[in-house]
């Protein structure tokens, strides 16, 4: 007898086809990460834009006893300075201070 195959025989299938019968898979969708990037970047350069080119509320520093002629020595719990002739000298902070607000210790004139 001759050998005679009973079915026609296998062809390799493409890579990425699913077997016969069996159900498709949907391809995912593209991918969007550039776009999401790039507005990413966007906005954030458009955040940074707006607050360096809008005018800020004006700020009204506090009177410091350094600027009041009247105060002679001061202090901010760190340090302590003193009005000299030439000039505000000061001590030097503790390494772990931390500074509070500054009040004057002692006056001079009225």
């Amino acid at each position: 007898m001759a050998d005679h195959p009973t079915s026609a025989p296998k062809v390799p299938a493409e890579p990425g086809a699913s077997p016969a019968g069996a159900a498709s898979i949907p391809a995912p969708p593209p991918r969007r990460d550039g776009f999401v990037a790039l507005s990413v970047a966007a906005l954030t350069l458009g955040t940074v834009l707006l607050g360096a080119l809008l005018p800020g509320s004006p700020v009204q520093p506090a009177a410091s006893p350094a600027s009041d002629v009247t105060c002679a020595e001061w202090t901010d719990g760190c340090r302590v300075c003193q009005r000299l002739a030439e000039g505000p000298g000061c001590s030097m902070p503790g390494i772990a201070c931390v500074p509070a607000e500054s009040r004057c210790l002692r006056r001079v004139g009225g």
